[in-house]
């Protein structure tokens, strides 16, 4: 069996990390209204940003570290997320980058989050770090008040009871609840998604990488990846070796999600590793950077490879968030921070208060009701949406937007299996799904192939948005198999759920996953309504 090209099962139905590079969200923000009146408690004007499947906080700690150069603002982000493994990993990533130099050196911390976030195996001690971290969170998670005192850039009040129990589950599996490499042997799940990805192109599999990443990935933008780590990634699941590669041997639980299968006419409940195999953590940190020497090319061939480039914007982002745990650390109390740090410069912004931003998370499956309570509706500045949420792109979402607010939408550049015709037709189908959700191209918008920008005019309302639209272009092939047709060994690819990890709240619906990117284009938006029970039987394995 060969999976052909095109199929996008590559993609998987869970995504761990972006696949488009980070953005200051400032910058696509619409600009300050100076005559407007500044937040009365904060004494700063706000941004409120709604972020659908941001996944791994990218464009969150871009944002924090990008602060320094705009005026004083509060940021208020709003994340949601379609499986709650994708909250935790937030959270963890977060406390990670927010942890106080005392505790963890900027190299310490830049390697580690590298690890975490792009890594399916890890060394002994980040794995000791997961643990502990997951450990602590865990028992954060039941106690609002408790949580809010030592994380108090985070918010959970949004979530529903079940999911932060479910949450809390998560996290206790991450501790260790289960113990030993055998609850989640991610080698062998590792090797069996590609095995069942590739089918009888497994033993061609050196080739295959390197025809998608230079045939697809480099004509697409992405010529910094080189070819010896993004086969490492693509053979073993490593793509940042920091150190010998014998070191990298513990499986990473972060990447493990629930899922309900159908298997011999049964709903089983199972854990394994449904993310993407195909185009790997390279393009979110490591295809651009500030510093441009480090793009430079000698004889046509890039100096950096993307895992230094990464490892580059990586400690430089958390070098500048560092600023954001200090003010916390401090109480807010700016001028010992200022007395610490030396006078700032004339015309330097004001340093970071410890409420200067607040990570809020929606419960899942939000997307379609958030407009129906008054303090979302037109509220947001900015709304994100990435490539795999596209189809919540409907008009009341849009409604929670406030005039004149800007929408960024993710595009399906760096999807090795997709076609450039299917690209086409998904940023086509983009266009339809933003004009029927009230928003038009944003005029002077500089020209992007990753992602497609809009604005909502003044005069935009739920009550007078462009009726649903029906594709004007084909629709992709269906990402997600049924399991049936496509899966008959369901043991090699995942493990039951055991212990106290609840069977249904952190398991992720196929139909509700970014692999579904397909039926985005196959749909009218009038039949985009919340998939029922029926389409869990499909899996994008």
């Amino acid at each position: 069996m060969t999976t052909p090209a095109g199929s996008g099962s590559g993609f998987g139905s869970v995504s761990w990390w972006g696949l488009s590079p980070a953005l200051d969200l400032q910058a696509e923000s619409p600009p300050v209204d100076p005559d407007s009146q500044a937040d009365t408690v904060h004494s700063n004007p706000e941004l409120d940003v709604l972020l659908l499947g941001s996944v791994d906080g990218r464009h969150l700690l871009r944002t924090l570290s990008r602060a320094k150069f705009w005026p004083r603002r509060r940021f208020n982000f709003f994340v949601l997320e379609n499986n709650l493994e994708a909250v935790a990993r937030h959270m963890l990533i977060f406390s990670l980058a927010l942890e106080e130099p005392e505790k963890m050196g900027l190299q310490e911390r830049s390697e580690t989050f590298l690890e975490v976030w792009g890594n399916a195996l890890l060394r002994p001690p980040v794995a000791a770090f997961v643990r502990a971290q997951a450990d602590l969170l865990a028992h954060l998670v039941p106690e609002p008040d408790r949580l809010e005192e030592q994380l108090p850039w985070l918010s959970l009040r949004a979530l529903k009871f079940r999911e932060r129990d479910a949450l809390e589950a998560v996290f206790r599996f991450w501790a260790g609840g289960e113990k030993g490499p055998q609850a989640f042997p991610m080698s062998r799940l590792w090797d069996s998604r590609l095995r069942h990805y590739l089918g009888s192109r497994y033993d061609a599999r050196r080739g295959v990488s390197d025809w998608d990443l230079r045939m697809k990935l480099h004509d697409r933008g992405a010529q910094v990846i080189h070819p010896q780590e993004f086969r490492r990634w693509r053979d073993t699941g490593v793509a940042f070796e920091l150190r010998d590669s014998s070191a990298y041997h513990v499986p990473n639980r972060t990447l493990a999600s629930g899922r309900l299968l159908s298997y011999r006419g049964e709903r089983v409940a199972a854990r394994g590793y449904w993310g993407d195999i195909a185009t790997g953590p390279f393009v979110a940190f490591g295809i651009e950077a500030d510093d441009e020497s480090l793009l430079r090319t000698s004889n046509g061939q890039p100096v950096k490879t993307a895992g230094e480039i990464t490892q580059h914007n990586v400690t430089e982002l958390l070098r500048d968030v560092a600023a954001w745990g200090r003010a916390r650390a401090t109480g807010g109390d700016l001028e010992e921070q200022q007395h610490a740090e030396g006078s700032p410069e004339p015309g330097t912004p004001a340093a970071p208060t410890p409420e200067s931003f607040t990570v809020h998370f929606l419960p899942l499956n939000s997307a379609q009701t958030l407009h129906h309570k008054s303090c979302y509706n037109g509220r947001f500045q900015l709304l994100y949406v990435a490539c795999g949420m596209v189809h919540l792109l409907i008009p009341e979402l849009g409604a929670c937007v406030a005039p004149g607010g800007n929408l960024i939408v993710e595009l399906a550049r760096y999807l090795v299996d997709v076609r450039q015709e299917q690209l086409q037709g998904f940023n086509t189908r983009v266009r339809e799904l933003a004009q029927a959700a009230g928003f038009a191209p944003q005029t002077g918008a500089r020209p992007s192939e990753t992602f497609a920008r809009f604005c909502k005019s003044q005069e935009s309302a739920l009550g007078n948005t462009v009726p649903a639209v029906e594709p004007g272009t084909p629709p992709l092939d269906i990402l997600a198999q049924p399991l049936e047709a496509s899966n008959p060994a369901l043991e090699g690819l995942t493990q039951p759920l055991q212990g106290g990890t609840p069977h249904c709240e952190p398991c992720q619906l196929p139909s509700e996953s970014p692999g579904s990117l397909s039926e985005v284009l196959a749909q009218p938006q009038g039949a985009l309504a919340p998939p029922n029970c029926e389409s869990d039987s499909k899996t994008g394995v």
